[in-house]
């Protein structure tokens, strides 16, 4: 479990100051169930996800804000907090909408399994807060549990795999459509 450390050498408050405590073991431990309930953390000890939070960030964007733009230089993920964050992809000049994310949803992963650019941007179309885990973060947990990071691995790579799927889905849909031939016999 986490351990909590006082500042000073006697609280001025001690009620209010294990309040404190309380508080933050609470939003831990709501975060711990939001990752044990994603697929990419499924089947991770809730001490690993402890450590893993405990080096993690915390990015807060306003509307409009943006995670990581097409091509950026990739070193972290992100799990989405609150909020709405928009995953666009830009071509010839304009952006272009691929999938919306909404809370417990994790995005930016694929950079760091295939080591490119950033491929997509990540727009918060309200104000949004997310975990961001980087490289090093992963690097600690590999220090930390090899066997816990294999699994966490194995979680990012079927993840990438169910989505492939879904764009092989829609890009075979878009290809069949594209080349449906219309009736040309008249029924009569």
């Amino acid at each position: 479990r986490r351990q909590v450390r006082c500042t000073s050498p006697v609280p001025v408050n001690w009620m209010e100051w294990l309040g404190d405590i309380r508080m933050e073991c609470a939003a831990q431990n709501r975060v711990i169930s939001l990752l044990q309930a994603m697929p990419i953390f499924g089947g991770m000890r809730e001490d690993t996800l402890d450590f893993l939070l405990d080096m993690a960030g915390h990015v807060c964007l306003p509307a409009g804000g943006y995670f990581y733009h097409e091509g950026d230089p990739a070193n972290s993920l992100f799990v989405l907090e609150s909020g709405k964050v928009q995953l666009l992809k830009r071509w010839q000049g304009h952006d272009f909408s691929l999938k919306p994310l909404e809370v417990g949803d994790c995005f930016g992963q694929v950079a760091l399994i295939d080591l490119q650019p950033r491929n997509t941007s990540s727009l918060a179309v309200e104000p949004s807060c997310a975990i961001e885990i980087s490289d090093k973060n992963l690097y600690q947990l590999y220090q930390y549990d090899i066997e816990q990071l294999t699994l966490l691995r194995m979680n990012m790579a079927r993840e990438l795999c169910r989505r492939l799927r879904e764009a092989d889905h829609r890009a075979f849909a878009a290809d069949v459509q594209a080349r449906k031939i219309p009736n040309l016999v008249a029924s009569g």
